[in-house]
């Protein structure tokens, strides 16, 4: 999920609000009140990719950024205004988070189907899962009924969202604190399989770090100057920047990996045994991603009476 822009605490009783927000949620949620929203999201997703191959990727971390603060209920998408401070002025979100206006195009399209019905949380985890596999990784059944929020927190998308400079304890307790575990950490992690990184999440690691193959480092210096042009972008995986698929976990064992938060995956550290699986086994990250997807899909949406389905993504009704 691309960048700090990229990455990603709560007591026993967030475990216990998790599952039982979960068993709210069902694939089935729009059957009768919108039976084509899975079509008409799949359709706009491959309109937006057949225009740029790198939008995938950036609708993956939109989710992933939404899901991280508060849960999954589209707060990420709501706008400031002269009363309202939303999250994308955050740190990890600021100019580096994109994406809104294939959200936008899809809300429109939806609304025009089924009338205030389908909220704009749901769109985003559809548009993340048909991101994801249509440019060649894994699909997945979606959880439907997600209500949207009304409110954001700046402070928390600040907080909670993992950066890029990220140490593994880290990474482990933050994914811990939404109810996912070290596999679940790794697995997602994947996700920078494909898209980019701006030049000032990953200067530290070139210029600095030892655990990174030189000719590597050297080739990402040539796009990523010691000081200046720090919005410049890299592939988080040089092989196959848009292709959804494991090259992301042998660049670790050959110490390319492009953040710092994701050469410690594989550092002599309690994650090492599993990158190198995924490495050699696509079929069981595929499998674990997307099972993780569906996890992460789930951290506390707002269901029953609780936000609202927002006419316009961007506002509050």
């Amino acid at each position: 999920m691309a960048s700090y822009r990229n990455f990603w605490v709560i007591p026993f009783v967030f475990v216990l609000v998790f599952r039982f927000a979960n068993a709210q949620l069902s694939p089935t949620f729009y059957a009768s009140t919108c039976p084509n929203v899975q079509t008409i999201v799949r359709n706009a997703m491959r309109t937006a990719i057949n225009n740029e191959l790198r939008i995938g990727a950036s609708i993956l971390r939109l989710f992933f950024h939404d899901c991280f603060v508060n849960g999954c209920d589209g707060s990420i998408l709501l706008d400031d205004t002269t009363t309202f401070t939303g999250e994308k002025n955050a740190n990890p979100n600021r100019n580096s988070v994109r994406g809104f206006e294939v959200i936008d195009t899809i809300k429109t399209q939806v609304e025009a189907a089924c009338n205030a019905t389908v909220s704009c949380a749901d769109i985003l985890a559809l548009a993340a899962k048909d991101g994801v596999g249509l440019l060649g990784g894994p699909t997945w059944t979606v959880p439907l009924g997600r209500r949207d929020a009304r409110t954001a927190s700046l402070s928390a998308a600040n907080s909670q969202i993992p950066s890029p400079f990220s140490s593994l304890s880290t990474l482990i307790s933050m994914f811990a604190a939404k109810g996912l575990n070290a596999r679940d950490m790794t697995a997602l992690s994947g996700g920078h399989t494909f898209g980019f990184a701006q030049c000032s999440t990953f200067r530290t690691r070139i210029y600095n770090e030892t655990n990174i193959n030189p000719t590597f480092a050297a080739n990402r210096r040539g796009t990523c100057p010691a000081s200046g042009g720090n919005t410049n972008l890299a592939p988080l995986d040089v092989q196959t920047p848009n292709r959804f698929d494991n090259n992301y976990y042998g660049n670790l064992l050959t110490q390319r990996g492009l953040l710092h938060s994701d050469q410690v995956l594989f550092n002599n550290g309690s994650q090492d045994a599993l990158v190198r699986l995924y490495s050699s086994n696509l079929a069981t990250f595929r499998s674990d991603f997307a099972a993780a997807m569906v996890k992460m899909g789930n951290i506390s949406p707002l269901t029953g009476s609780n936000g609202e389905i927002r006419r316009n993504c961007r506002l509050v009704n």
